[in-house]
């Protein structure tokens, strides 16, 4: 079973300032009891105000629930459970289950309106690293392709220059490397301008883009890891509230 809360009883005199009453039940602590429960319910948090809060998110985990009891364990949940003031839908955004990396969300009503208009406008800053199938020979390029969703064989995106809607990535190689089977892969920088679903696994993996599959990409590629290659590294936004610009980095685990 996973632990979804944390509270206390109090047992004892009432106090002074009337905060505590004997047999009453009071809600997760912050100070002693949050901590605990983060890593209870497995979450790493990056940074946290009375706003937002950022989390590195881990393979093979939801950002936001899907259909089914199975489905519902996400990061969205976790973080609802550790900020129970948070709207029902705090999510301004999603990773795939199978990358790794930053996600913002949204702790208010106001923050939430604010951050998706961000990512509407495309005045989020956002790169990925990962590990082509490979060597790549071009140092660097954009990448420009219509794309859509393939309805019979859902999530796949399929190229399509009448019916898709195009995406942009501007793409750095960073550096070839050999894995410890011998095989060659590619390290590689993404800055995507346009923020569309399976973006970076498509434009890896498709021929008019670099023709070589992120490492492990069970749609795109071989799968032949026991993940996919591909690490939400930095974001960059501008706060709701202060509305400075706030600036994460996290390592990437491959």
């Amino acid at each position: 079973m996973r632990p979804v809360s944390m509270a206390e009883f109090f047992f004892g005199n009432e106090t002074a300032d009337h905060k505590r009453t004997h047999l009453e039940f009071y809600g997760p602590c912050d100070e002693k009891c949050k901590p605990i429960l983060e890593r209870m319910l497995g979450l790493d948090i990056v940074y946290q105000d009375e706003e937002l809060v950022v989390v590195n998110k881990p393979a093979h985990l939801l950002s936001v629930p899907g259909r089914g009891e199975e489905k519902q364990d996400c990061i969205e949940s976790r973080v609802r459970a550790l900020f129970p003031q948070a709207p029902l839908q705090c999510a301004v955004h999603r990773l795939d289950m199978d990358t790794s990396g930053l996600l913002v969300l949204a702790l208010t009503k106001h923050a939430h309106r604010a951050l998706s208009l961000q990512f509407q406008n495309q005045s989020v800053d956002k790169q990925y690293v990962a590990l082509l199938e490979g060597v790549l020979s071009s140092e660097s390029g954009v990448i420009t392709l219509p794309f859509r969703l393939d309805v019979e064989n859902r999530p796949r995106q399929i190229y399509d220059e009448l019916q898709g809607k195009w995406g942009t990535t501007r793409y750095k190689r960073l550096a070839v490397e050999r894995l410890d089977n011998g095989m060659l892969v590619t390290r590689v920088l993404f800055t995507p301008h346009s923020g569309r679903t399976h973006q970076l696994r498509l434009h890896s993996s498709h021929p008019k883009g670099l023709g070589l599959p992120i490492l492990g990409d069970r749609l795109y590629g071989t799968g032949m890891e026991t993940r996919l290659h591909l690490h939400a590294q930095s974001l960059s936004f501008t706060h709701p509230t202060h509305n400075n610009r706030l600036h994460f980095m996290t390592k990437v685990p491959f």
